[in-house]
């Protein structure tokens, strides 16, 4: 079994470089994705859920919390603690949601109406000894480069099936809201679409509403992170093309999607797509493939070697080494243990790559497409 996984890996690794746009440089980009999101509050918050029968179905309803002020500056001391040719620290590209829910608004409402708020706004109201500085870092990483954040969508949430689970008072629900979460929450209603999952749909015409989100919601990443953004990756990587328009209306000029991706038609019909790095949208936007995965929190046995050979494979074809990641592996809130792990492990993948190759350069992931789609040997 082993040996198969091995030979598999392998072909995958290597199929998935085949196509598209090349570049003579090693370039590593970090895409991680979910940062700005409110998903479990606190150690209490996830007992109290546990207690009421709320399930743990994953590793994001266990350890995913928003990012806290240690969490980004023991994450800043790790991306500052290697060089690349350049000289320049390792650097992360935050796809990042700009607003949550207003979940005290939810509850003073009785649960009939709901109101979103801003990233700094919910800082305002957390544990200010754990969230006092945490947007004053965020202003940090962006000014100085190596935490430059890139569209995820308005908020990390269905908004279809949040208002129908609203409007019913869902027990699973309400439960969640008074906790200040979004967590353990079932989509049993529609197959189609995760509560997380901010761009799925049942029927197709639906997208026209989700249109709106993505017009209102790089509005508010403008205001709040102080840019407009060009680059958006969906929670889930699950957006019909449908968006692509709009998308492109709102100076979005490039789309992460998976290499192979089954992408929804309305009412339970699929259509398989496959993506390269530099695949054209009918809109003229680039498609960016990631082709590496670091994910220490969920693979505890082989994180290190895995990326290592998907970025050795990566520079064989000459292309960028584009490493998918999400924020719930550098969470402490909930487990600073599981923090402390991956933390360990990035610091030591990041001091085995400049080692490995000493002419790499970390980017981050907007400005490489700005780059090798400006300048490309594209097959």
């Amino acid at each position: 079994m082993r040996i198969k996984n091995v030979v598999r890996n392998f072909v995958w690794d290597n199929l998935k470089n085949v196509r598209g746009t090349r570049t003579n440089k090693k370039y590593i980009a970090f895409a991680v994705d979910d940062y700005g999101n409110v998903r479990v509050d606190s150690k209490v918050a996830r007992s109290e859920m546990n207690n009421k029968g709320l399930r743990i179905h994953n590793i994001f309803d266990a350890y995913d919390s928003l990012e806290t002020a240690q969490d980004l500056e023991m994450l800043f001391e790790v991306l500052h603690s290697v060089k690349d040719s350049n000289g320049h620290p390792a650097i992360f590209t935050p796809f990042a949601l700009p607003c949550n829910l207003n979940f005290e608004h939810i509850i003073e409402s009785n649960f009939d109406s709901f109101q979103i708020e801003t990233l700094p706004e919910t800082y305002k109201k957390l544990n200010q000894s754990k969230y006092s500085k945490t947007w004053e870092l965020w202003k940090e990483g962006i000014n100085g480069g190596y935490f430059v954040p890139a569209f995820h969508g308005r908020e990390h949430l269905n908004l279809k099936l949040f208002i129908e689970k609203l409007k019913c008072k869902d027990r699973d629900l309400v439960i969640s809201i008074y906790n200040r979460s979004l967590s353990s929450i079932t989509s049993d209603r529609y197959p189609t679409i995760s509560y997380t999952a901010a761009f799925d749909f049942w029927h197709i015409n639906d997208n026209y509403e989700l249109e709106n989100i993505i017009e209102s919601g790089v509005n508010y990443f403008e205001k709040v992170f102080g840019f407009k953004t060009n680059h958006f990756n969906a929670p889930g990587g699950r957006e019909n093309i449908i968006l692509h328009r709009k998308l492109a209306d709102v100076g979005i000029r490039f789309i992460d999607s998976p290499i192979i991706k089954r992408e929804h038609q309305g009412e339970g019909k699929y259509l398989t797509r496959f993506n390269y790095l530099g695949k054209n949208t009918k809109y003229g936007q680039k498609i960016c493939v990631r082709n590496c995965v670091f994910e220490p929190a969920s693979n505890k046995t082989d994180s290190i070697n895995l990326v290592l050979k998907q970025i050795e494979r990566a520079f064989l074809w000459n292309k960028p080494a584009i490493i998918s990641s999400h924020r719930v592996n550098f969470c402490g809130n909930i487990s600073e243990e599981n923090r402390k792990n991956s933390l360990v492990e990035l610091s030591t993948l990041l001091k085995m790559i400049v080692k490995k190759w000493p002419d790499v350069e970390f980017i981050n992931s907007s400005k490489l497409c700005e780059i090798i789609f400006n300048n490309n040997e594209s097959l």
